[in-house]
This record gives structure tokens, C-alpha cells and sequence, in this order.
């Protein structure tokens, strides 16, 4: 747990480094707030979507470790890559889409092998408090990156010497990973096969890495989900208007995403401790701190919008770190890095179309996404309150 606490801490430089400044990045490029909410938005659905293939890959083939390292490569590279769009000013900003997007394809990749690791990990402190002790190591990178590339921005004026930067501590992910998976050559868990005939009922369990095996408050709840991401809107949006309205000047962006950021590691454990306690229960706010992020953090008075931001960064802490537990809960263990990689494509088929919507209403009306956000939560509220009733008393066989 510690281990990949690490990793986690060392990559999430790189990529929460990225994400800090990604709107005033694409922007700069010649991006529009419509072009910054698609590629963002598409970015959040491929890291989502395409965890549905990884993760049944991940439980058929074993590979869990080979999975997190490619994943875990890919945005090593990436990110330190953007630094070149600043020297291609024909195709500089088609560049920069593709490695935000590959770079967050490595997320997908990695994320449902490793979160299967993980909830293995956790199980015997809790896995409430696993996952949220995990967050705040993940979340120490993320306000460490954001506030490297807010002094070298202040420093040079310049985005991509920041970016260039970022390779260091991509470096130093991947080589505490190989040490890890050196530590445990023999650990890599194999295929997860089909009950032998003979020990199977009339009704026998679904095999490893099947979506069909997948329990009913599952879908519920992974639909509540849906609807919470739909609304959330993406930082690069935020980021677009905090400079583009100059309510903060460039380099100050990433220190407010690292507010944000340090807002996600507290909440990720205050909710991870009483989820432990009251279990699903303690999600039903979240719905409520996404629907008052845009009404905060698109206002031009910067008090405001960064109480917005931090609100932000706090519905993001408790879906990523919170959220993951009541999944666990939910799915018995041998389909769990299946369900994390379906309960993330559910997510990532609104997160484009949330996007979409938060970029292209914030230049048509605010006040127009403030309501279609808040509209979008009333979903996800009602789902919620459907896929936790009762939820203290399930019992996984």
C-alpha cells in the first residue's frame, strides 16, 4: 500500500502538474473554451471508457502488473512532451490533444489493475481507510506538481520549461515501481479460472472478468456516478475562465489547482473514515458540492471562485478515493478490477458530454450551466439515495 502510495505520489507530479495548467496551455495554442472543454472532457471519458477492456483484461489474464507499468509509462512520457508544442506553432496544438489524450489512455490501462491491487492491499485495515490513505499519498504529488509549475512559470513566464521539468519525477515513478515489482517477482496474481464443473449449483457464479456478473445496486450506483461526472465540470474549463477573465494571473493557476488538490486528500479522509462507519450513506453530499462548484468557481470575484475551486477539489477527492470503497463493497473480489473498469466507462460516456456542456454553455450563459449542472445532480442524487438504502446490511458471498 505504502509502496504504490509512492508511485502514486511521484506520478501524480507529472500529471497533476499537467492538468494545473492545461487550460492556459491549450489556450495559449489557440484553443477555444469550447476546444478546451472537448479535449479535457474526452481526455476524462478514455481515461474512463476504456478501463472496461483493461480491467476485464486485467482479471482474465493476471496481468496486473504488467497493465500498471505500461499505463504508469506512458504518462511519463507524455506529459514531460508537451514542452515540444511550444516550438511546432503549425500543429502545436494538435500535439498537445494527443498527448493529453494518450497520456490520459495510460491512465485507463493502469488504473483498474492497480485499483484491484489495491483493495487486495487494503482489506485488512479497512477499506474506507485503505483507500483514503492512499489518496493522501496521491494527493501530495498532486499539490507538489501544481506548485513546481507555478515557480518555474513564475520563474521563466514560460510553460513548457515546467513541463520539460515534470520528467523527473516521472522518472522517478517508474523506477520505484520496478523496484517494487522486483520485491514481489513471484506475486503477480494469474488468471482467475471458472469454477470446476463439479463444484457449481444449479446457478452457478459468473466467472472472472464477466460485465454479466456484476450485481443490480452495481449499476445503480455506477449510474449515480454517471450522472455526478456529467456535472463536474473539468478543470481545464475552470482554469480557461480563471485567466481568460483574468480573475487570477497564469502562474497563480497552479496554486490554486494545488488548493484544490490538498481540499481532494482531506476529503478523500474525513468521507474514507466514515465510510468505514456509515458506509454509501456518507456519498449522498457529494452530489451537492458538484452542483455548487460552477456557481462559485466561474464568478469573477477570485475569493469566490476559489472557494468554487476547493469545492471542486473536494468532490474530486471523495470520487476518486471514497466512491472506489462502496465498489469494493459491492462486487465480490474476483470481478473487482471488471466492475472498476465498467463503473469508469459508465463514467466516461457522460464525461465527454459534460465537457461539451460546461464549455460550450460557460461562453452562451453561466447562469444556463449553473442550472443544467444543478439538474444533472437531482439524477444523481435520487440514484444514490436507490444504490445505498440499506447498504449497511449487504453481505457479499
Amino acid at each position: 500500500m505504502i509502496g504504490f502510495g509512492l508511485v502514486s505520489l511521484a506520478a501524480d507530479m507529472v500529471y497533476e502538474g499537467a492538468r494545473s495548467i492545461t487550460g492556459p496551455l491549450l489556450a495559449g495554442l489557440g484553443a477555444s473554451a469550447l476546444l478546451v472543454g472537448l479535449v479535457t472532457g474526452a481526455g476524462e471519458a478514455l481515461a474512463l471508457l476504456l478501463r472496461l477492456a483493461f480491467g476485464t483484461w486485467a482479471d482474465r489474464s493476471g496481468r496486473y502488473w504488467t497493465l500498471t507499468l505500461t499505463g504508469y509509462t506512458l504518462t511519463a512520457v507524455c506529459v514531460p512532451a508537451l514542452a515540444l508544442t511550444a516550438f511546432l506553432p503549425s500543429v502545436g496544438l494538435v500535439v498537445a490533444a494527443v498527448l493529453i489524450l494518450a497520456e490520459r489512455t495510460g491512465k485507463a490501462i493502469r488504473s483498474p489493475a492497480k485499483t484491484a491491487l489495491l483493495a487486495r492491499a487494503a482489506g485488512g485495515v479497512g477499506l474506507g481507510r485503505g483507500f483514503a490513505v492512499h489518496k493522501a499519498l496521491d494527493q501530495l504529488g498532486a499539490v507538489a506538481g501544481p506548485l513546481l509549475v507555478a515557480g518555474v512559470l513564475a520563474t521563466t513566464g514560460l510553460i513548457w520549461p515546467s513541463m520539460a521539468l515534470l520528467a523527473v519525477p516521472g522518472i522517478a515513478a517508474i523506477a520505484i515501481l520496478l523496484w517494487i515489482r522486483h520485491r514481489t517477482a513471484d506475486d503477480e496474481p494469474a488468471a482467475i479460472p471458472p469454477r470446476p464443473a463439479a463444484a457449481q449449483s444449479a446457478a452457478p457464479p459468473e466467472p472472472a472478468g464477466r460485465v454479466s456478473a456484476l450485481p443490480g445496486r452495481f449499476w445503480l450506483f455506477a449510474l449515480a456516478a454517471g450522472a455526478t461526472t456529467a456535472g463536474l465540470v473539468t478543470f481545464g474549463v475552470i482554469s480557461y475562465h480563471l485567466t481568460r477573465d483574468q480573475v487570477v494571473a497564469v502562474p497563480v493557476v497552479p496554486v490554486v489547482y494545488a488548493a484544490a488538490m490538498a481540499a481532494a486528500a482531506l476529503a478523500a479522509l474525513a468521507t474514507g473514515w466514515l465510510y468505514d462507519k456509515i458506509k454509501g450513506r456518507v456519498l449522498l453530499g457529494l452530489p451537492l458540492l458538484v452542483a455548487a462548484v460552477p456557481a462559485l468557481a466561474f464568478a469573477d470575484a477570485p475569493a469566490v471562485a476559489l472557494t468554487g475551486v476547493v469545492l471542486w477539489g473536494a468532490a474530486i477527492g471523495v470520487q476518486d478515493s471514497t466512491v472506489k470503497a462502496l465498489v469494493a463493497d459491492l462486487v465480490p473480489a474476483p470481478n473487482r478490477a471488471t466492475a472498476y473498469g465498467t463503473f469508469a466507462a459508465v463514467q466516461g460516456a457522460t464525461a465527454i458530454a459534460g465537457g461539451a456542456m460546461a464549455g460550450a454553455l460557460y461562453n452562451y450563459s453561466v447562469p444556463l450551466l449553473v442550472v443544467a449542472v444543478a439538474a444533472t445532480q437531482v439524477v444523481a442524487l435520487a440514484l444514490l439515495l436507490a444504490s445505498v438504502e440499506n447498504h449497511g446490511s449487504i453481505k457479499l458471498i
